[in-house]
């Protein structure tokens, strides 16, 4: 038996005095006046109480015994080396690399930015940031020299730490470069950089400015200079993460210290059914909100060994990537986006690689990051043999909403179902109106207020903004931008975006509802459906699908079969008559497909090259493909 219910039901009975409880497992310097404040109408955990993250991942498991127990394994397939760290030898490092940014300037309260591919110095400098009580705030490595001087103008960094390269397959993107333009476009101009040098590209200096990362580090470790943690306040800023795909001023996600500890380290036995000492890989980038949360803060705060994996899921060299690292680290759970399966089985349609690799460590899978179609998940089902967990949450919420909890006991699948609302969160699904709908029926999916703890608190430097952005449409409620419903049982159902929610002639339909049944369909392997604009009816949909690697068949009879399906599934209502095959679609590099920008196309608006895009190329072949259909304007 589960013991969901009993445990959501004495949350909701007593808010404040479970999380008082969970806060037990986490080491406060000095404990809370009170568990939960308003202040001026933003919530407040643990008010009163001083703390330190980077002491509870680190120092704290090496008092009590987990010194020699791998923290950290670095897998690189792109590059092939590998490197691994116990939580002695990552304490070292980070405490040398905290030395290194005092005598650089950085004190507590500081702002510091992390411009950095998937290696283990990226943990080290989040890490040694929290050490000393500055705020790191996490660009993701590559991001375009427009988006990172927005970042620099708004946290106003001290100091930038940055790698010479990251590294994807078949190209090498200089960081540097990039980086120089961007400083010399902000209003605001750092103190400093400290760069690491990768052999793949050497990066040039400027005198005064860049400093050398392993000269300090050298020098630091051969003096024994090391820096001890920084008591901060639990209510004291983490970090700050800058929600992607923004234009102009982006909006920067607030985490703080102690609310963050206590809501991760819940997560990783309640939700995610992990131990202590088990092998936990999040196969994520740490420029990302699943990469702050889930590769380096959770496990690390549980006493898991975390991998950082520089790699991809297809092309790493094939579609037997993940079952290597899997099977060579012995994984036990593995958390992915359901993007990074789809592409799996659309290389690997059958399954057939994994039997190359001993899988038998391997206990769960977790998809979160985009809706999990029903059948990528059952194709996950099938072949792997084990629980596969779709789970809901967002950058703002910094873990999760509604999941099925593994280490609560595990609750029937149904499947398109992210399952049901976790402790803190009291789930509403409301009107235009701010009205609660009927069991079943599509609408805005909101949170009550007060949110729990280790979500945005605020925006960095912005409360009005904050509360502006997600508190206004609903008044007294969180507003999630997501539209699904909640079934008789409580499950909560993701199917789109609020912007994807359609209106065809009257009827408001689930952009989300209708790929799930082109996803049914055997030779598609992922798909987008939008909602053009149309002068008679409003909108209508069209759908864009990308076929299974060997399918030989006609594109135009796989497109009429998929219009059939929608037809007969969703009905006439639906309107579905356009399906579109093309080779891929436009994603960011987190793996969100970009439906709003596809959108945009079509209708014939303005729009902009998001910054987060994987490849621009694909948005010309988009185009292209809706200009052969007559799709566009």
């Amino acid at each position: 038996m589960s013991q969901y219910h009993a445990t959501y039901e004495a949350w909701k009975t007593d808010p404040e005095s479970f999380w008082e409880e969970a806060a037990r497992e986490i080491s406060w310097s000095k404990p809370a006046d009170k568990v939960y404040e308003a202040v001026d109408g933003l919530d407040r955990w643990f008010v009163g109480a001083e703390c330190n993250t980077c002491y509870n991942c680190l120092d704290r498991h090496v008092e009590d015994g987990r010194a020699d127990q791998l923290a950290v394994i670095y897998d690189s397939p792109i590059t092939g080396k590998k490197a691994t760290f116990t939580y002695q030898e990552l304490l070292h490092e980070v405490a040398t690399l905290a030395a290194v940014l005092k005598a650089q300037g950085v004190e507590k309260g500081d702002r510091v930015i992390c411009y950095m591919p998937m290696i283990p110095e990226a943990t080290f400098a989040m890490l040694a940031c929290a050490r000393i009580g500055a705020v790191h705030s996490v660009v993701f490595g590559g991001f375009a020299p427009k988006e990172l001087a927005t970042r620099i103008d708004d946290a106003k960094p001290k100091l930038i730490v940055t790698a010479s390269c990251g590294i994807e397959p078949g190209r090498i993107v200089e960081y540097k470069p990039l980086l120089d333009e961007a400083i010399d476009i902000s209003a605001h101009k750092p103190e400093g950089c400290i760069l690491l040098q990768r052999p793949e590209a050497e990066a040039s200096m400027i005198d005064g400015r860049d400093k050398d990362w392993a000269e300090l580090v050298s020098a630091a470790k051969a003096a024994g200079e090391t820096a001890e943690c920084v008591p901060v306040a639990a209510t004291d800023p983490l970090y700050i993460l800058y929600t992607s795909g923004t234009t102009g001023v982006p909006k920067g996600v607030v985490r703080d210290n102690g609310g963050h500890m206590v809501a991760l380290k819940w997560t990783m036995w309640n939700m995610y059914g992990v131990s202590p000492g088990d092998i936990w890989w999040t196969a994520s980038d740490v420029g990302w909100v699943v990469g702050h949360s889930y590769i380096v803060y959770a496990p690390l705060l549980h006493g898991c060994t975390t991998i950082v994996f520089e790699g991809k899921p297809v092309g790493t060299p094939d579609a037997g990537t993940f079952w290597r690292v899997i099977s060579e680290h012995g994984v036990n759970a593995l958390f992915t986006a359901p993007t990074a399966f789809r592409a799996i089985k659309k290389e690997d349609p059958k399954g057939e690689m994994i039997g190359n690799y001993d899988m038998s460590s391997f206990k769960t899978l977790f998809l979160a990051g985009e809706r999990a179609d029903p059948d990528t998940l059952q194709w996950a089902e099938e072949k792997l043999q084990v629980p596969v967990i779709d789970h809901w949450w967002q950058t703002e919420t910094g873990w999760t909403i509604a999941g099925n909890p593994v280490g609560l006991g595990v609750l029937p699948v149904k499947h398109g179902s992210s399952t049901v609302p976790m402790p803190g969160y009291h789930m509403r699904i409301l009107d235009d109106e701010g009205n609660e709908v009927k069991r079943g029926d599509i609408g805005a999916i909101c949170v009550k207020l007060p949110l729990p703890p280790g979500c945005l608190p605020t925006l960095w430097q912005d409360d009005e903004r904050f509360q502006e952005s997600y508190m206004s449409a609903f008044p007294g409620h969180y507003e999630t931008s997501d539209a699904g419903y909640m079934d008789e049982d409580g499950y909560i159902y993701i199917m789109a975006r609020t912007d994807d929610i359609i209106n065809v002639a009257g009827h408001r339909l689930s952009t989300g509802g209708m790929e799930e049944v082109l996803a049914s369909h055997p030779d598609v392997a992922e798909c987008a459906v939008l909602g053009i604009a149309d002068t008679l009816k409003g909108q209508i949909p069209a759908g864009f699908i990308v076929l299974n690697s060997g399918v030989d068949r006609a594109a135009d009879e796989i497109e009429r079969e998929c219009v059939g399906l929608v037809r007969q599934k969703i009905g006439p209502v639906a309107a579905f008559k356009t399906a579109v095959t093309v080779a891929r679609l436009p994603k960011t590099r987190s793996g969100k497909i970009l439906r709003g920008t596809m959108r945009k196309i079509a209708d014939g608006e303005d729009w902009s090259m998001p910054a987060t895009i994987d490849d621009p190329a694909i948005l010309d072949e988009i185009t292209d493909a809706m200009k052969d259909r007559g799709l566009v304007g």
